[in-house]
């Protein structure tokens, strides 16, 4: 069947590791079973194995038992307990995989399981051995791993892997030159060490950030964890894992909205109302501040991210529009076929922050999508090349000026007062730069992704146990915001103002009282004469109610007061 690897004896796995190349061929495969033979006519078995245990990789720089044992527990092998013994067993099948400074600590703890229940069907060990075994907490050094960025090196690593097989990244000999900018990763990395600690006090355990460019999707700094040789999960990278984004992901929402007719004038109505699914409990959608603003421009609703003006949206235009659209702008965990909600819109849906992160690289790019590849050039160990990254072409999924308005509105710090102020982290002095914060249910997860034509930036803080932060914790004000800012703020230093320029799609009119930006044909979809003003009313409030969209689920609405006439 063409597979020159195939099945292997621990000899020829002692012989294959020992003295001969990773190549894979007819000739390589004969020398392994030639030398295997004579190997095993002038070795027993026990000093095959003995050997084979001792030069076989345990992962990273562990190579044999004994050195695997002072790397993962600090102590000779002949030491080790039975729970120690059986996590080293089961680690040589895949060091990488099940290593407890991976990005999954818990495959390790399964993979002990594995051999320890082996060692008992084979008579080595009782049950109750075992299962004290499988009990005792392992306590592995901590890794100060001496090499920068050691998440994307690890993300990296990954990739490789995925591409060219563990045999070939872990003995190929393999140049990798990769898209990091090592100042960038320096700055980010200090900048979240710095703020995460500032958080404490708001239970704010962990912080991750982002730094890509969107016309490459080149990453230019990952920063997984606060630290990286924290032994509360610091190895693990919260750039790749999935997680709720709460509000941030208000932008797939809107998107789709403005490609189904709406405008960033559309009137919404932020009133209080409930939505009923049968087989469910009642949906009643609320405000990050409990609060109820009335009737709105869907620029204002956006800007200050309130929810149930997102959520009526979402009832109008479909949630499978939604998903489709998240999809083609970055989510790869999200799937057509399934089932999700009308909270997907808060962030019900879990994202990783990479997606994420190609989410707003695809507004940043002025519509077109370029998939994150941290990579630029792979040489094997005779440099021939094995990659090179082209000139990425992306993949329009957006019209120029629907990202343009949408790039406007998250730009707009007058129109996100109602709620941030006009002083917030999410300003960067002499800089127009777009942002949007995101905080999901019980404030496990707080974000903040801005960008500018050169650059994006994602923050993130929470705990990786998933526990709650603070109640305190404001949302553009604490958290990811202040990381965000102070990255964003280094990176555009150097950088002269790049205002927004409206591309050929998009007509300009005035609304309001002020400029509107409008995707051509449009315009005369805008009612502009002055909407009623956005003011805070609580659940409380009765009086008339508004028209009702055409539903996607029965929506029930209640009465709320309605404010006095808009002003800016």
């Amino acid at each position: 069947n063409g597979n020159l690897q195939g099945g292997s004896t621990i000899t020829q796995q002692l012989i294959r590791s020992s003295m001969l190349t990773p190549e894979q061929s007819i000739i390589r495969k004969i020398k392994e079973i030639i030398l295997a033979y004579w190997t095993e006519k002038i070795y027993s078995k026990q000093q095959i194995l003995e050997m084979y245990f001792n030069q076989i990789p345990y992962g990273g720089t562990a190579w044999g038992a004994n050195a695997a044992s002072y790397v993962y527990f600090g102590t000779d092998v002949k030491n080790l307990t039975l729970a120690q013994s059986a996590f080293l067993a089961g680690i040589t099948a895949a060091p990488t995989r099940y290593s407890p400074y991976g990005a999954d600590p818990s495959l390790w703890k399964s993979r002990q399981k594995e051999v320890l229940q082996r060692m008992v069907s084979l008579g080595f060990i009782t049950q109750p051995e075992a299962r004290q075994a499988e009990t005792q907490n392992l306590k592995f050094q901590s890794q100060e791993i001496p090499i920068h960025a050691p998440h994307f090196v690890m993300y990296v690593k990954n990739l490789l892997i995925q591409t060219y097989g563990l045999a070939m990244v872990e003995h190929g000999g393999l140049t990798v030159r990769t898209s990091l900018d090592l100042p960038t990763q320096n700055m980010a990395e200090a900048v979240v060490t710095e703020e995460v600690q500032k958080a404490e006090l708001l239970k704010v355990g962990n912080g991750a950030a982002v730094v890509t460019d969107p016309k490459t999707g080149d990453i230019l700094a990952m920063v997984g964890s606060k630290s990286f040789s924290d032994t509360n999960g610091g190895n693990v990278n919260i750039t790749t894992a999935l997680r709720q984004p709460g509000s941030a992901i208000k932008v797939v929402t809107y998107a789709a909205a403005l490609t189904n007719g709406f405008t960033s004038a559309s009137i919404l109505d932020d009133s209080p109302v409930t939505y009923q699914t049968a087989g469910s409990p009642p949906y009643k959608p609320v405000n990050y501040n409990g609060q109820f603003f009335g009737r709105m421009p869907l620029r204002l609703a956006l800007a200050n991210s309130l929810n149930i003006p997102a959520v009526k949206v979402l009832n109008q235009i479909g949630i499978p529009t939604m998903v489709k659209l998240g999809i083609e702008m970055g989510i790869n965990n999200w799937n057509e076929t399934k089932q999700y909600g009308l909270s997907i819109t808060l962030g019900g849906a879990e994202v990783s922050m990479l997606d994420l992160t190609t989410v707003y690289a695809t507004l940043a790019n002025k519509g077109t999508r370029i998939d994150l590849n941290p990579l630029i050039k792979v040489t094997d160990d005779k440099e021939h090349v094995l990659f090179v990254k082209k000139e990425p072409k992306g993949e329009k999924v957006l019209p120029k000026g629907l990202a343009f308005i949408l790039s406007h509105i998250l730009a707009d710090n007058n129109a996100r007062t109602l709620v941030f102020g006009i002083n917030s982290p999410l300003v960067i002095p002499n800089h127009t730069v777009s942002v949007k914060t995101g905080t999901s249910d019980n404030k496990r997860d707080n974000w903040t992704v801005g960008y500018t034509d050169n650059y994006v930036v994602t923050a993130w803080v929470g705990n990786n146990d998933n526990s709650p932060m603070s109640q305190e914790l404001a949302s553009g004000i604490t958290g990811a915001a202040p990381i965000w800012n102070k990255i964003m703020t280094q990176l555009l230093e150097k950088h002269h103002e790049q205002p927004l320029t409206p591309p050929g799609d998009i007509v300009v009119k005035p609304c309001f009282g002020k400029t509107e930006y409008f995707l051509k044909g449009t315009e005369d979809n805008a009612y502009c004469s002055y909407p009623p003003t956005p003011t805070p009313v609580d659940s409380q409030s009765t009086t008339q109610p508004t028209p009702t969209p055409a539903p996607q689920q029965e929506e029930k609405r209640q009465n709320d007061k309605r404010p006095r006439p808009f002003q800016f």
